[in-house]
């Protein structure tokens, strides 16, 4: 994002403003931003370290946080044009680097988010038939994928970006395009429906289309735990798309209505770069959300932080179901000798509790406890059988 004190046309700025009041707000949002993103990218490593199940939230979540602070280390340079009028000192080649990357990493967001936001639909609408594509494995290579298209969508970038010369024999860092009357407004074009407008109108179908779900669907008992833990993640994702959309949304509108405007004024100057330290506060902005809304990665940074490291709890019972508990199917089979029966269950140790009737099955894992209801069940133990007789199933496919 280059500011606005940039272009031709302006009058002389305010020097306190850009020289003291838009650095300063600049370095403060990139060092607060810095350190957020860092600390979700080491939370993220020293739970893998730990030896603990990587879910398809973190792939998505270390990737953005990755965005994040590549976006932000271009900030100095920012803070840096804004101290000497626009002026660039830091040769070409970093020029076009910094200019790629920073709009490399506005689209690459966007993408990121709406990756996200389809990861949700699937594990809202279809949470047991998308456990076999929703795996870290294919968000890995979704995630590949949205880097490699990211860039080749910057080529125009990575073609254009240089050094113009100034009147008072500077230099200053922009794109130069080969029709600039014309192309300036293409490229804002492309720019603002590649990295704002497509995304925005995908997400927003999306997140309709899974309220709609959860208004009109009637979740079974077993599954319930699994349709809270769903929920809790899909609030956390609607959080980080809606802060991405209002902070970026008064950048883009700007950058549209100056393709009208020869002279910009005073008044445009400072929304335009209010504007654009909102863009980047964005960055800053994902790592509280993180903390604020995700109970599990507050335990997750808190274990990272130790200085022991402690073996990952509930490691192996965490579905790449975004962190949501895996459905549990009761199956009780008969001994052919011995009672009480054998259960087989998936991720859980099933504990069946006798009496004269079976009224209830316990579900017990690593950390907890829970009780699912089994009514209308009223089955008397048979006596034993014979190793030659065929075992009786029942209550078989209880949450399918």
């Amino acid at each position: 994002c280059l500011p606005i004190s940039n272009l031709a046309g302006l009058a002389e700025k305010p020097a306190p403003y850009t020289n003291v009041i838009m650095p300063s707000l600049f370095g403060i949002i990139c060092f607060l931003g810095i350190v957020g993103n860092l600390i979700v990218i080491y939370t993220i490593v020293k739970k893998k370290k730990l030896k603990c199940k990587q879910t398809v939230p973190d792939i998505f979540i270390f990737n953005l946080s990755i965005v994040d602070l590549l976006f932000l280390l271009g900030m100095p340079f920012l803070i840096h044009q804004l101290l000497g009028n626009g002026s660039w000192y830091f040769g070409a080649p970093l020029c076009t680097i910094i200019t790629a990357l920073d709009t490399n990493s506005q689209i690459t967001s966007t993408n990121i988010l709406t990756v996200m936001t389809l990861d949700r639909y699937l594990a809202t609408v279809y949470p047991l038939k998308s456990t076999y594509v929703r795996t870290p494995c294919v968000a890995a290579l979704v995630i590949c994928l949205v880097w490699l298209l990211s860039f080749l969508t910057i080529i125009p970038v990575w073609m254009y970006a240089g050094l113009m010369p100034l009147e008072d024999g500077t230099v200053r860092c922009a794109l130069l395009l080969p029709n600039p009357e014309t192309d300036i407004y293409w490229f804002t074009l492309y720019q603002f429906m590649l990295a704002f407008a497509v995304p925005l109108i995908v997400i927003c179908v999306v997140y309709f289309k899974i309220l709609q779900h959860m208004a009109t669907t009637v979740v079974p008992l077993p599954q319930r735990s699994l349709r809270v833990r769903t929920k809790k993640v899909t609030r956390m994702a609607v959080a980080i798309c809606s802060a991405f959309f209002i902070c970026w949304a008064p950048f883009y509108i700007l950058q549209l209505v100056h393709l009208g405007i020869d002279t910009p004024s005073m008044a445009f100057f400072y929304a335009y770069n209010f504007a654009i330290s909102l863009g980047y506060a964005n960055s800053c902005l994902n790592p509280f959300l993180y903390i604020a809304l995700s109970e599990t990665f507050k335990r997750q940074f808190l274990v990272a932080i130790r200085p022991a490291k402690e073996p990952c709890r509930n490691s192996s019972s965490v579905n790449n179901n975004s962190m949501t508990e895996a459905s549990v199917c009761l199956k009780l089979d008969f001994s052919p000798h011995s009672l009480p029966v054998t259960p087989a269950v998936h991720e859980g140790t099933l504990k069946l509790l006798q009496g004269k009737d079976f009224r209830f099955v316990s579900v017990q894992r690593s950390s907890y406890f829970r009780q699912f209801s089994v009514k209308h069940v009223n089955y008397k133990l048979p006596p034993p059988r014979s190793a030659a007789q065929v075992p009786l199933s029942f209550i078989a496919g209880l949450c399918s």
